[in-house]
């Protein structure tokens, strides 16, 4: 695993560079795995399908499979869908891939061209709860801005450098103090 330049207690940042050419940025923000809160997880399951099996055991043996099916399913749904990370290629002639990277393997990618890229833009978002900030692109003939990062809110100590990496490659950093 690549060495991170910045990280926080949920989150790691790192850029590399895959290919020859310098032009190619690649940033990635990695969730640190929270062991200990989803081995707490695994211990409520487990006390949970215990004490199940403790007061149904005069019950019909299906009482307590469906017990245990339910408890498998809560479990399931609980983990399913959870990213592992999402990575921000930017190619400045080309455009900005953005990938979704879950723990089960699934993949997704979408593609920006950098013509349809107006500028990208960091938000201070808030909610009646916390406060966080967002690194988002206003992208030619769409009605709503595109969230870099859809899954994941990182600190943006770690999103100055991809929005750099934006503003340098859309060629929004030659006109202002915007992308300074």
């Amino acid at each position: 695993m690549a060495k991170f330049s910045i990280s926080d207690r949920r989150y790691g940042y790192f850029s590399d560079c895959k290919w020859p050419s310098e032009a190619v940025h690649v940033h990635h923000v990695v969730v640190l795995r929270n062991t200990t809160a989803e081995k707490g997880f695994l211990f409520c399951v487990f006390a949970v399908l215990a004490l199940c099996f403790f007061l149904l055991k005069g019950e019909s043996i299906f009482v307590a499979l469906w017990c245990l099916v339910l408890n498998v399913f809560f479990f399931k749904k609980l983990f399913k869908g959870r990213v592992e990370k999402e990575s921000v290629i930017v190619m400045p002639n080309f455009g900005v891939q953005l990938e979704t990277h879950f723990r089960s393997g699934k993949v997704i990618r979408r593609f920006v061209p950098v013509g349809k890229i107006l500028k990208p833009v960091l938000l201070e978002c808030l909610t009646p709860v916390t406060c966080y900030w967002s690194l988002s692109l206003i992208v030619k003939g769409e009605d709503e801005l595109l969230l870099v990062f859809k899954e994941l809110r990182p600190p943006v100590k770690m999103l100055v450098p991809v929005w750099k990496a934006l503003c340098t490659a859309t060629g929004d950093d030659k006109n202002g103090d915007d992308c300074s």
